[in-house]
């Protein structure tokens, strides 16, 4: 019988792969505001509601203090980029924080 021993580098990794994921996750956020709406498709539906569902309540802080940017008849959201900045910064601290160091 094998055990498998979980170290704190081990939780580390995990915290980091963790953060790139959702990173990933924010960046197809990103891109599907900038794509107009395609045919209706049950499978593009589900994962563009899933890529919605799971980063718009992290988003929607930022929001929150963040107006959109107007720009002539059109405007910026910023809070996607100031989420993946914060995201990095913070995930690199408690990743520093569980290893150790």
């Amino acid at each position: 019988m094998t055990l498998l021993a979980i170290t704190r580098g081990d939780v580390a990794d995990y915290l980091s792969t963790l953060v790139l994921v959702y990173l990933i996750l924010i960046v197809i956020r990103i891109l599907m505001s900038w794509i107009p709406r395609m045919p209706y498709n049950l499978w593009l539906d589900k994962l563009l509601t899933f890529v919605r569902d799971v980063t718009d309540p992290y988003l929607n802080l930022f929001r929150r203090f963040l107006p959109p940017l107007r720009l002539g008849p059109g405007a910026l959201d910023l809070s996607p980029m100031i989420g993946m900045v914060v995201l990095i910064l913070l995930g690199g601290i408690v990743e520093g924080l569980i290893r150790g160091g």
